[in-house]
């Protein structure tokens, strides 16, 4: 049995310290037997041992503690000398196996790897908008990614935020989900109840081409479509002209490039894909018993939920 990984069946909601708030609720909507990419998570134990092996948690310790949060140039070098430290180090050889291994098992040529803070979910919500996800890594830079992951524990974002939210004390580890990479050719965020009107009874679903990085970073005005959710029916649709869009582009990573003149005003999602979408999302709903934000894609007409969070501002 591996040490450092477990999949994303073997999580649930309840383990959040070992996988992070992301990691756990992919679990969940796994075993809720809801349209989730196939993944593991290397969990938070594995960047501890990392630490402890290579002695890095003292030398991290030490930077930290010199910080002056209120000058934003200690941050900085405090942020670039820890994660300088990290990526330099040696990864250690067990979990380095353990993660090719399991990434093998995948059989996916191309994955997503994202960071997933073991604090983010409690008092710390928006803890999980610091840290970074990394697209279309390869079996070649994988174990890279991690690390990255890892590091992005330290942004100067990040170090900031610890300070401010007096956890520079407190012990926040950092899990790492390792996801087969969904190339959607339609992305989006649905939002299960109104995040405006604070209206229970709709639903509002944002639909954009490309990868959903175009939505989440503000670049595109994605479609808007509301539904109301006794009855499935669409109560409203607002199309916006779409004329960039992110995707991938072989080992290069993403890309933005146009979206063909024919398709920029047409309405992303059809009516048909809008109701099917809007049950989905009523589903992770009724399980978390609470209005949720979830992020959502499209490949090969195959809806895919890549994650799910209730919303903070409800």
């Amino acid at each position: 049995m591996p040490e450092f990984i477990k999949t994303f069946k073997q999580l649930t909601y309840k383990n959040v310290d070992i996988a992070g708030g992301k990691g756990a609720s992919l679990g969940e909507m796994t075993k809720a037997g809801i349209p989730v990419p196939p993944g593991f998570v290397v969990l938070a134990s594995a960047f501890d041992r990392f630490l402890e092996e290579t002695d890095l948690d003292v030398e991290i310790e030490a930077v930290i503690k010199k910080v002056k949060p209120d000058n934003i140039n200690s941050v900085e070098k405090a942020s670039e000398k820890i994660r300088d430290l990290i990526l330099d180090a040696k990864f250690p050889k067990d979990i380095a196996q353990e993660i090719t291994k399991e990434f093998s098992i995948l059989k996916a040529p191309l994955v997503a790897v994202r960071s997933s803070a073991t604090a983010e979910d409690s008092s710390v919500a928006s803890w999980a908008g610091e840290l970074e996800t990394y697209l279309n890594v390869t079996k070649k830079n994988l174990l890279e990614s991690v690390k990255l992951c890892w590091s992005s524990l330290f942004t100067p974002r990040a170090i900031f935020y610890r300070f401010e939210k007096k956890l520079h004390d407190q012990k926040v580890s950092v899990a790492v989900v390792v996801q087969k990479m969904v190339q959607s050719e339609i992305s989006g965020i649905s939002f299960t109840a109104h995040p405006v009107t604070r209206d229970r009874k709709q639903m509002v679903i944002e639909a954009g081409y490309g990868l959903g990085e175009a939505i989440v970073g503000g670049k595109i005005t994605p479609d808007t479509y509301i539904v109301r959710k006794q009855d499935n029916s669409i109560l409203d649709k607002n199309i916006s002209q779409q004329e960039m869009m992110i995707v991938k582009n072989g080992a290069k990573g993403i890309v933005e490039t146009k979206v063909p003149i024919s398709k920029q005003e047409k309405q992303k999602l059809t009516d048909t894909q809008i109701k099917a979408m809007a049950k989905i999302c009523l589903n992770i709903e009724k399980h978390y018993k609470k209005p949720q934000d979830i992020e959502w894609a499209l490949e090969k007409g195959k809806f895919y939920i890549t994650q799910s969070r209730p919303i903070t501002t409800l």
